[in-house]
C-alpha cells in the first residue's frame, strides 16, 4: 500500500471501521485488463431503500447454463463490497481483488465445495453510511448516526428477491451465506442476525468492532439465535503499515496494544456466537499470524472460510 494512503487507511480502519472510503478503480485512468475468471453478470436496479441506483455482480459456476442443469438450485454466497471480489479493474484504489472467482473455481474442481453462486453487492461512495451500525464516539460525536441498520431490509427485500427471480439460487438458509470484510463484515453479521430465515451462514474477515466503542460486542452478548456456521478471521498484525506508530501517537495508542485489543474483541465475538441462548453457532476462528487489514490477507483466507461454510455435511 502506498505510504501516502496509509494514514487515511488507518484512520478509517481504526477509528471509522472501514478501509477505503471510495470505490475508485485500481487502475484509475490507466487502461486496465479485466481479471474476471468465468461467467460474471452485472445487474443494476433502482433501490427504494437508498433512493439511488445499486449494482450487484453475480458469478455463476461452470456448467450453470449447460443443457440438463435447468432445475438445479445452487448454494449461494452474498458478499458486500461486490466490486472488490472478482476484478482488479474494479477493486478499491490501493487494494486488490479478493479473487473469489479463482478461489471458488479451484475449490469446486478439487471437490472441496459444491458449485455455488456468488452475489457481490456493490457499495457506493456512501459506504460508511450504508454499512456502519454506530458512529465513533471519539471522532464523530457531533455527526448523525449512520444508516447501517437499513442494510438488512435492503438485502432481504430488494437484493434477494431480484437474485431469486433471475438466477437458480437455493432458498435454504442452511446453504446461503452473507459475508464481508472490515466494516462490511460487521454489517454482514448484523444482517444475518436480523434475517436468520435467509442467511444461515456468515463469512467475516477482520470485522470492524470498534464503532460505538465496542457496541456490537454488547449487542451480541445475549442473543437467542446465531447463524448455523460462522467463519471469522482476523490478523495478529492488522496494523502492520509504515509509520503507523507516529500515526497512533496523537491518540495515545500503541500498535501492539491496538492489535492485541482487536484480536481479543474478535475472540469475544466468536464466544458470543457460540453461547447464543437457543441456537448456537459452529464457529471457525482464525487468527492469522501475519495477517493485515487489507485485501491480500483477506483473499489468502478465503479458501479456508468458504470450505468451512460450504464443504462437508450440512
Amino acid at each position: 500500500m502506498e505510504a501516502t494512503s496509509v494514514l487515511g487507511f488507518m484512520y478509517s480502519s481504526l477509528l471509522l471501521g472501514f478501509s477505503i472510503l471510495t470505490s475508485v478503480a485500481v487502475c484509475g485512468q490507466v487502461p486496465c485488463t479485466p481479471t474476471v475468471v468465468g461467467d460474471l453478470r452485472v445487474e443494476r436496479f433502482e433501490s427504494k431503500t437508498y433512493g439511488k441506483t445499486m449494482t450487484i455482480r453475480v458469478w455463476l459456476p461452470a456448467g450453470y447454463a449447460e443443457p440438463g442443469q435447468s432445475d438445479q438450485k445452487y448454494p449461494t454466497l452474498y458478499i458486500l463490497d461486490g466490486q472488490t471480489l472478482f476484478d482488479e479493474c474494479t477493486a478499491f484504489k490501493g487494494e486488490h481483488e479478493l479473487r473469489l472467482d479463482e478461489t471458488v473455481s479451484k475449490l469446486v474442481a478439487d471437490g472441496k465445495v459444491p458449485p455455488l453462486i456468488i452475489v457481490g453487492i456493490d457499495s457506493t461512495g456512501d459506504r460508511r453510511d450504508e454499512y456502519a451500525l454506530y458512529k465513533n464516539p471519539v471522532t464523530e460525536a457531533s455527526k448523525p448516526e449512520p444508516n447501517g441498520k437499513r442494510l438488512p431490509p435492503f438485502v432481504a427485500e430488494e437484493v434477494v428477491p431480484l437474485v431469486r427471480r433471475l438466477y437458480r439460487v437455493t432458498t435454504a438458509a442452511a446453504e446461503t451465506a452473507i459475508g464481508g470484510t472490515s466494516l462490511g463484515a460487521a454489517a454482514a453479521l448484523y444482517t444475518s442476525l436480523q434475517r436468520p430465515d435467509l442467511f444461515g451462514l456468515a463469512l467475516l474477515e477482520s470485522p470492524s468492532l470498534l464503532l460505538g466503542n465496542g457496541q456490537f460486542l454488547r449487542d451480541t452478548a445475549f442473543i437467542a439465535r446465531a447463524p448455523d456456521r460462522v467463519s471469522i478471521s482476523v490478523g495478529a498484525t492488522e496494523f502492520d503499515f509504515p509509520d503507523i506508530d507516529s500515526y497512533f501517537a496523537p491518540f495515545r495508542l500503541k500498535r501492539a496494544e491496538a492489535e492485541a485489543g482487536i484480536v481479543k474483541m474478535t475472540e469475544e465475538l466468536a464466544a458470543n456466537l457460540r453461547a447464543a441462548r437457543i441456537k448456537r453457532s459452529e464457529v471457525m476462528l482464525v487468527v492469522a499470524p501475519n495477517g493485515r487489514h487489507e485485501s491480500t490477507s483477506w483473499a489468502a483466507r478465503m479458501p479456508g472460510a468458504i470450505t468451512f461454510l460450504f464443504g462437508g455435511p450440512r
